[in-house]
């Protein structure tokens, strides 16, 4: 009887610790946390979203807008969306929003990257490609991401870590002189609206910056689940009357 009651004191005292007194459920919830925790999902899409001081505001929430909106459709694998930045102190756009990155690329854990969104931002033809360490994570993300997007002068940051090299790319359309000057050495198409080789898709940005979100949603999805992710937002979406250009695999 002694022995039944020690047994009972310690199963309570767990259960006031707050263990759960059942083991099975608690190495359950352990693996679920762990598994979240690094990032190791294979019911989403991790979908980080680069951002800085002087993000603009359109390249940054058209695509996160399109991207989001998957949760809300039945049947796929949806994008789990989230900023990084060298900082969790609010970022501010250069329209004058002000942002909480969700993850400090330089410090903290964040989940694995399946598809990096790289949005323009005032300074990326100027001091931001003298970050190295941006720089250093943008390559490093790119190793193993399923896709890396651009949008407007985002495509500056890929190329000036030089994974652009031996792709064909665009810009924005009033900096795509400048972007070839700069990079001598890429393929650059103009008077498109946006273009996809490899796991890179590069965008002219701006308003349009829908059409190449609108585009991965067709290529991971299909053309149904795209339309419906346009109408919900009120854009009319039809691939065929977009100018774009995919560079068939191996080309």
């Amino acid at each position: 009887m002694l022995r039944s009651l020690v047994q009972y004191l310690v199963i309570l005292s767990l259960c006031f610790s707050g263990m759960r007194c059942n083991p099975s459920e608690s190495a359950s919830v352990n693996t679920t946390q762990a598994a979240e925790s690094s990032g190791q999902s294979s019911d989403v899409y991790n979908v980080a979203f680069l951002i800085m001081e002087g993000v603009y505001n359109t390249e940054l929430t058209a695509p996160y807008d399109i991207f989001q909106h998957t949760i809300f459709r039945e049947g796929v694998k949806p994008m789990r969306v989230f900023t990084v930045a060298n900082t969790t102190e609010p970022i501010t756009t250069i329209e004058g929003m002000r942002i909480q990155p969700d993850y400090d690329y330089l410090k903290d854990e964040f989940p694995t990257i399946d598809i990096l969104v790289v949005p323009s931002a005032e300074h990326h033809l100027d001091t931001d490609l003298e970050d190295k360490a941006m720089l250093d994570f943008v390559r490093e993300t790119a190793e193993d991401a399923m896709f890396v997007t651009s949008h407007c002068d985002g495509a500056f940051v890929l190329a000036k870590t030089g994974i652009l090299n031996g792709h064909v790319s665009t810009t924005f359309p009033s900096d795509i002189d400048t972007y070839r000057k700069m990079f001598p050495q890429l393929d650059v198409r103009e008077e498109v609206l946006f273009v996809h080789d490899g796991k890179f898709i590069t965008s002219a940005g701006g308003a349009k910056s829908f059409e190449a979100a609108l585009y991965l949603c067709e290529y991971l999805y299909g053309k149904t689940i795209a339309e419906d992710l346009a109408k919900g937002l009120v854009i009319d979406w039809n691939l065929s009357t977009v100018p774009h250009v995919v560079v068939p695999s191996g080309s």
